[in-house]
Formats: C-alpha cells, sequence, structure tokens
C-alpha cells in the first residue's frame, strides 16, 4: 500500500450512530441471548424470562409477635375492668415471632399484654381473627410473578427469588468484549520502560466502562503495527466475542491498518466522525459482528467507546442506556469551537452561593487525568462557534451533584500542601473536599472578587515595600472584608537536572550560560517575583531564552526539566524534589489563604483551617522539603 490513507468520511454523529445500528439490527446483531445462572451469580444481570414463584411466603401460617396463640373468640368480652383468664396449653399456646400456627388458633396476644399466672393466662383486652398473624402466602403467592423479564436483579429481587423457590434463573448473557491493543510503542504495565514506550492502559478504562455497563471485558495481548498480525488477532477475537476494539490505529499514518483490514473482512460503516475528540473512529462489521476502530489517545478512545459501543451493549441486554443528570450553570471562561465539529469539552463544576459555576479544563485527547478531575462534559453543537465566559451552558454529570455542592472550590497558586489539605477533609467523613484551580495568585484575588471560588491562595511579593500579598488583597478585593491566614513559609529556586550539568547558581547564569527556562504563567506569584529579582539584577526578559514559555504549576515546571525540555525553571523546593531534581536556592515566601468573611463561618472552612493549626497536618507536610510550618495557620490582618 503506497501514500497516505485518507478518512472515508467525516459524518455527523446521529448519522454514524443511525447507520450503525440499522447495519447491525438487519443482521441480527441485538438478538437476545440467555443463559442460566443461579441466583447469587444474577446480581446486576437482567432476567431473560419472567419468574413465578413456586411456593409460598410464607408457605404456612405463622406468628407475627411473640406471645400466645389463642382462638379469637375465646377473647371477646376481656377489658381491663374483666380481666378475661384462659388455660395455658389449650386456650393459649405460648409461640415465638415465626412459629407455625397451631391449627385450632387463629390470632396472637403479644407478650406485653399477657399476664402469666401459673397454669393461666390473664388478657385485659380482645383480639379479633388473624391478628398478628403472617398467613400463608402473604408476601408471596405461589404463581405470583416475583421477576419480569427485562428486569434488573437486585438484592431485594434475589430474596424473592429465594423465598420463592428458586435458585437458579434464566439472565441475558453478558456481551464480551475483545479489547486488542496495537503499536509497536506500546507495553504492559509494569514492564521497564524505555524512551519512546507508552503503558498500556486504554484496555483497563474501556473494560472498566464495558463491565459497568453489564458486559464483559476480554484482555487480549498487544499487537505490533503489523497488518497480519493484526488481522490475525482481528479474526481470532471474532471467534470469542460479541464485540471487538482495535485500540489505536484508526487514524490515517503508515502504522494505521484498521479501517483496510476491516474494509477486507466484512464492511466499514464509517471511518471519521464529526466529533471533538474521537474523529478517527471506525465503525465496522465483520461476520455480523461490530469491529471498532478505537483511536488510541485515552480520552478520545473514552469517548468513542461512550458514544459507540456502551449503547451497543445496552440495547444488547434490552436495557435502555442510564440517563445523567445535568446540570446548568455559568461559564467561567471562555470556550471557543470550531464550526462543523460537535464537541464534547471536560470540565469541573462548583457551587458558591447559590450560583453553580462551570469550568472548562485541558482539551487534550491524551491527558487521562483530565478524565479523574473532570465532573463531566459540556456538549457543542456543531451548529455553534462555542460559549463566552457568563452564559448559561449545560453540563452532562459524571459524579453525584451532591459532591459537588459539598466542595470548597479554591483558585490561586499551585502548592502541594494543598493536597494535604485536601486529604484532610476528605478523611472527615463529611463528603467534603479542596477542589484546585492552579489559575496563578493574581488570578485567585480576581476569582475571589467574581464570586467564584470559597478561598484563593497567593504568595505576591510587593517590590516597594517587600510585603506579601496585604497590598495585592486591598487592589483587587478593595473594601471586601477577608481572613488571612498563612499557610507555610516555602523556598522558591531554580529547578536543575540531577548534577546541575550547566553549573548554575543563580538568575544571573540563565542569561551567561543561554539556559532553556521554563516560565510561570503571568499572574502566578512564582512569575512576579522572578520578574522583580531579574530587574534588581538588571536581566532583561528577552535575555531569558523561554521566558515566554509558561507551565501551570509546580510541578509542570519541574516535569519540563527532568523531560529534557528545559534546563531550568522557577519552582518550589518540593517540586524538585518530587522528580529527583536538583535546586538552587533563591529565597522563601510567605503563602497565605485568602477567604472572605462571608465564607469564614462555613463549617468547611472552620474544618479545613482546623486542620492546618493541627499537629497532624505539620507531621504529614514535614515529609515535604523546603518548608517552613512556624506560622502555619496564624491570621495576619489587614
Amino acid at each position: 500500500m503506497t501514500g497516505r490513507k485518507r478518512y472515508l468520511e467525516g459524518i455527523p454523529l446521529a448519522e454514524a450512530w443511525e447507520r450503525f445500528n440499522r447495519i447491525l439490527t438487519e443482521r441480527d446483531f441485538f438478538r437476545p441471548e440467555e443463559e442460566e445462572v443461579t441466583v447469587d451469580e444474577a446480581l446486576g444481570r437482567v432476567a431473560s424470562r419472567t419468574v413465578r414463584a413456586v411456593i409460598s411466603s410464607p408457605h404456612y401460617h405463622a406468628a407475627a409477635m411473640d406471645g400466645v396463640a389463642v382462638r379469637a373468640e375465646d377473647t371477646y368480652g376481656a377489658r381491663e375492668t374483666a380481666p378475661l383468664r384462659l388455660r395455658l396449653g389449650t386456650q393459649a399456646v405460648e409461640v415465638d415471632t415465626g412459629d407455625p400456627m397451631p391449627e385450632d388458633k387463629n390470632a396472637v396476644i403479644m407478650v406485653e399484654d399477657v399476664r402469666f399466672l401459673g397454669e393461666e393466662v390473664e388478657i385485659t383486652a380482645p383480639v379479633f381473627p388473624w391478628q398478628n398473624v403472617r398467613l400463608l402466602g402473604e408476601d408471596i403467592a405461589a404463581g405470583d410473578v416475583v421477576l419480569t423479564a427485562g428486569q434488573v436483579v437486585g438484592p431485594y429481587e434475589s430474596g424473592a427469588l429465594l423465598a420463592a423457590g428458586h435458585t437458579r434463573v434464566w439472565v441475558r448473557r453478558q456481551p464480551l468484549v475483545a479489547f486488542i491493543p496495537t503499536g509497536d510503542e506500546i507495553v504492559l504495565p509494569g514492564q521497564p520502560l524505555q524512551k519512546g514506550d507508552i503503558v498500556e492502559f486504554n484496555s483497563r478504562v474501556l473494560g472498566g466502562m464495558v463491565r459497568q455497563a453489564g458486559g464483559v471485558p476480554l484482555y487480549l495481548p498487544v499487537v505490533p503495527d503489523d497488518r497480519e498480525k493484526i488481522r490475525a488477532a482481528v479474526l481470532s477475537a471474532l471467534e470469542r466475542a460479541d464485540v471487538v476494539a482495535v485500540i489505536a490505529g484508526s487514524s490515517a499514518g503508515r502504522g494505521d491498518f484498521t479501517a483496510a483490514i476491516v474494509a477486507e473482512l466484512g464492511e466499514v460503516v464509517c471511518h471519521g466522525v464529526a466529533i471533538k475528540p474521537g474523529k478517527p473512529v471506525i465503525l465496522g462489521v465483520v461476520a455480523g459482528k461490530p469491529v471498532i476502530g478505537v483511536p488510541g489517545y485515552p480520552v478520545s478512545a473514552a469517548l468513542t467507546c461512550q458514544l459507540f459501543l456502551l449503547p451497543l451493549l445496552y440495547r444488547k441486554l434490552g436495557l435502555a442506556p442510564p440517563e445523567r443528570k445535568r446540570l446548568v450553570g455559568t461559564l467561567t471562561r471562555r470556550l471557543p469551537s470550531p464550526m462543523g465539529m460537535e464537541e464534547f469539552v471536560r470540565a469541573r463544576a462548583g457551587r458558591v452561593g447559590e450560583r453553580y459555576l462551570i469550568t472548562p479544563i485541558s482539551r487534550g485527547a491524551g491527558l487521562i487525568m483530565t478524565m479523574v478531575r473532570a465532573d463531566g462534559l459540556i456538549r457543542i453543537p456543531a451548529s455553534s462557534q462555542g460559549y463566552e465566559a457568563g452564559e448559561e451552558v449545560e453540563m452532562e454529570l459524571w459524579r453525584p451533584q451532591e459532591e459537588i455542592e459539598r466542595a470548597l472550590l479554591f483558585a490561586g497558586s499551585h502548592d502541594l500542601l494543598l493536597d494535604i489539605l485536601d486529604e484532610g477533609l476528605r478523611e472527615m467523613g463529611r463528603g467534603w473536599s479542596l477542589r484546585t484551580a492552579n489559575v496563578g495568585s493574581l488570578g485567585g484575588l480576581q476569582a475571589l472578587r467574581r464570586g467564584e471560588a470559597h478561598l484563593a491562595g497567593c504568595h505576591l511579593l510587593d517590590p516597594e515595600s517587600g510585603e506579601y500579598n496585604l497590598s495585592y488583597i486591598r487592589r483587587f478585593l478593595g473594601d471586601k472584608e477577608v481572613k488571612i491566614i498563612t499557610l507555610a513559609t516555602r523556598e522558591q529556586g531554580l529547578v536543575v537536572a540531577p548534577g546541575n550539568p550547566l553549573q548554575i547558581r543563580g538568575l544571573a547564569d540563565l542569561r551567561e550560560k543561554k539556559a532553556r527556562f521554563i516560565n510561570r504563567q503571568r499572574g502566578s506569584g512564582t512569575r512576579i517575583l522572578l520578574d522583580h529579582l531579574l530587574a534588581r539584577e538588571g536581566i532583561k526578559p528577552d535575555e531569558i531564552e523561554g521566558y515566554e514559555r509558561e507551565e501551570f504549576s509546580h510541578l509542570a515546571v519541574a516535569a519540563a526539566v527532568a523531560g529534557g525540555a528545559a534546563d531550568t525553571g522557577m519552582a518550589i523546593r518540593a517540586a524538585a524534589q518530587a522528580l529527583g531534581l536538583d535546586f538552587v536556592p533563591v529565597g522563601y515566601e510567605r503563602y497565605d489563604l485568602v477567604i472572605p468573611a462571608s465564607y469564614w463561618e462555613d463549617e468547611r472552612v472552620q474544618a479545613l483551617v482546623s486542620f492546618l493549626r493541627s499537629e497532624e497536618f505539620r507531621r504529614r507536610s514535614r515529609e515535604l522539603p523546603g518548608y517552613d510550618f512556624s506560622q502555619s495557620g496564624r491570621e495576619i490582618s489587614l
């Protein structure tokens, strides 16, 4: 095969699904299949046949209370003022809850209402027929429908089946989905990594989604970028599985063979759908079974699984896809989108006061952690060019709304201690958490001003006074009453490769040794500190190679140095140690939490501050180098 393959088409999502669904229906893919399993094994499965009770429950008249069984007729006339006595063993028989009723008795008097007098009992009130008695078939009568075909077997259904005399039940067979990871660069988890290797985890992500939908994943070995080997793997998988998903190789590169293989073995329904991410997806049918070419980027893989694979499984199981809850909130930043593509943007949500706030996060299709951090998706129609900041948008939730509402929203400068605060909040068992947005120190104060966060974190040096944070708080928050709590004092410096190969000793070496620099974003406290120190030493920003390259956290700066993308960058010592790098100290700075007074009495805020002031916080934080906790938890007055 010569030249580059092209997408066969880029059709709208709805049309792609309609084509795929129609052809699979014609090929009888959705025909129900069933198997018989034990009731224990049926939990979470879909019943394929209606089940009727073979025995009644209870299958005898049973005492519903501890007491004495009597003939109701023998109790008539009993009064508080005229107690009635019955002979034990004949007129009154002692019973416990669940005991069979004596043949000639039709009621039970509770033990609390009986006075035992040797061989007699005394009662002060009558009972009516069948009072305190569970009648035969009261719960389930033989022949009653216990479970209807298409109903999911849950814990209560399991109990009802057993009570009705069934130990086995017929259920829909779970669809088996085979995953074939492909690529010369793909290695299994736990194997030694060489430069260029990529750990294979897509199959486990998609397999987990399949399992949650009621299917069974089948994980097959990694196949290199070899057309014949991939072809053989697909044929082998089709013999075992109901659905085959080939991971990676769906695009138009030199090593992308999936579309050609599906076309050779069966039919390509479509190759390329107008969605972002996930455009290169392949939908095909071979031997009456779906074969899906899944893009290799993890976000694209997960989205195509959600849009195409899971709906197939639900339909084959006879279930309607679950409706995800939706939340309407205010978009906190502009969200442009290309016309003609239906885009799915990961986002986080939070509640501040009475407002729900929705913030888009990184769109990178290769960033699995964005799926971990996201609360759901914003869906942008193909006819739209996106949304502006401040617009009301709808978000499809992946998490319970209660979890979102219980979170404290933090905006500001990145620091590793924030993770410890979050950990402490979560361990309190109230469903609380600290959700952080690394927008820099100035961005944090601006978020407080706009009412988009409960608290902010900043370490802003005022070059004129030498003081940290206070002048900026006055400037950005005006007369707004706030509480300022010191998180810690921390050490800033230059992160360098192990051994400091360029022998960088200070900021002057950035210019003299032409070191490739990685900077923090505008508005961050680290960037402001750097600019102040450069000005003090007479160094112009344009004299530093890479000054305009920006990252949004200390760890991202350290990662750039560790990966060789930069020689050095400004970050805290703890970030350098986390990635095994060396560190050239520049100085210490104070990092404060800024909390509007309107949120100060919030029990989550009080819990957070209490944990910050605790010895447990200091114990956990001491593992991180470059911090001084002597002032942690101290309140600073404006």
